[in-house]
């Protein structure tokens, strides 16, 4: 298993752990909620017996006071009265001011009249009147208080997910800079030597092909300590025509390639179109593609390039015929670290989109792939 995959998992476990703490959560304030709400209708029903004792009682000398004290107690749960007809007798809990107008009477009582079943209060002569009561404010509180908690703590690991993975991606990006530069630094004083005893050996007479040989592998050492020099810097994008890039870079991989592995190049008559391009990185871009897709193919097979002119933008195609990518992988691949060989550090997709992205503002994405048939990279770049 790649470090990729493990960090992975890892996430997915944390929020796995986040969401059992969250359902717990809920389930716990819910089942306090359903308490609240039996509670709070037993004070209803009781503020109903009440009323209706006082309704009712036909003993003008009787201690009355507990009941109006139960009646009175009361000041948070709002009340409305009904007759048998649905007629509103009155409000309690509701605003003082508006109480009296019908109009908010109505509105406040179709508000409420689905929320919790009526309490019937039967009187004398079997006359009826109803109680319909809303939940209190702390009812209410109590039961948005986990979502409004849980969604403030969402936003809060969201943002402290956010600036840690910018931080780590800040710091990642230091030390590829910092390798990068420091590799170009190391090879700097091999490749002034190299230079050096390539023409001392010409003045010895040395055969001029094995020499020719030998400049052509130290200019390519040169190459790539440019290639490296430039991460972490702007590059300089020059008009370029990218039909004779792409010819160069595809012969580079086309001769240092089994000759099981067939490439073609149909450049669709662009020769002459020009894209703003930093030859050095770009050609890295091309050659990575090529050197992934050799590996996906395990060395037989067939690599197709293909430039296509698409109003201000052009698009390079690389397909090969190798083992493919899972659909769940697209973006996957692109992610330092990933790789599916036994061997490699999993950064050269990572570089190239780097490369295409962060240097020619670009895109590169995988167009599309299927397993054990092949996978095509496409590459978007701005004409202008």
């Amino acid at each position: 298993m790649n470090i990729y995959s493990k960090k992975q998992r890892w996430k997915l476990l944390l929020v796995a752990i986040a969401l059992l703490i969250g359902v717990g959560s809920l389930y716990y304030t819910n089942r306090l909620v359903q308490r609240l709400a039996i509670q709070e209708r037993h004070k209803v029903e009781l503020w109903a017996k009440g009323t209706k004792f006082l309704a009712t009682s036909a003993d003008q000398n009787a201690d009355l006071s507990f009941v109006f004290e139960v009646v009175k107690s009361n000041t948070t749960i709002p009340l409305i009265l009904t007759d048998g007809d649905s007629k509103i007798i009155s409000l309690r809990n509701f605003d003082d001011e508006k109480s009296s107008d019908t109009v908010y009477q109505a509105v406040q009582f179709n508000r409420i009249l689905a929320r919790n079943e009526p309490i019937e209060i039967e009187l004398y002569g079997g006359t009826k009147n109803y109680i319909h009561y809303d939940n209190s404010d702390l009812f209410y509180q109590l039961k948005y208080y986990p979502y409004v908690s849980l969604g403030i703590i969402s936003v809060f690991i969201l943002v402290a997910y956010f600036a840690f993975s910018f931080a780590r991606k800040a710091e990642q990006d230091q030390v590829w800079v910092g390798m990068a530069k420091e590799t170009a630094h190391q090879l700097g004083t091999p490749l002034s030597s190299l230079i050096a005893w390539i023409e001392y050996l010409r003045l010895k007479n040395v055969d001029s092909a094995t020499l020719d040989d030998m400049a052509k592998d130290v200019s390519r050492l040169e190459t790539i300590t440019e290639r490296f020099s430039k991460i972490g810097s702007v590059p300089d994008l020059v008009p370029e025509r990218i039909v004779a890039v792409l010819d160069e870079s595809i012969d580079y991989m086309r001769t240092r390639s089994s000759k099981k592995v067939q490439f073609t190049f149909e450049s669709n008559n662009l020769e002459e179109l020009t894209v703003p391009i930093n030859v050095p990185l770009f050609a890295w871009v091309v050659e990575n593609l090529c050197r992934n897709a050799i590996d996906a193919m395990e060395g037989t097979g067939a690599i197709h390039v293909e430039l296509t002119e698409q109003n201000s933008d052009i698009t390079i195609d690389v397909s090969d015929t190798g083992k493919g990518i899972a659909r769940s992988k697209f973006e996957t691949v692109f992610q330092p670290g990933y790789t599916s060989k036994k061997r490699g550090w999993g950064l050269g997709l990572s570089l190239t989109k780097r490369i295409v992205e962060q240097y020619h503002s670009g895109k590169i994405v995988v167009k599309q792939s299927e397993i054990d048939k092949g996978t095509t990279f496409r590459i978007t770049l701005n004409k202008a």
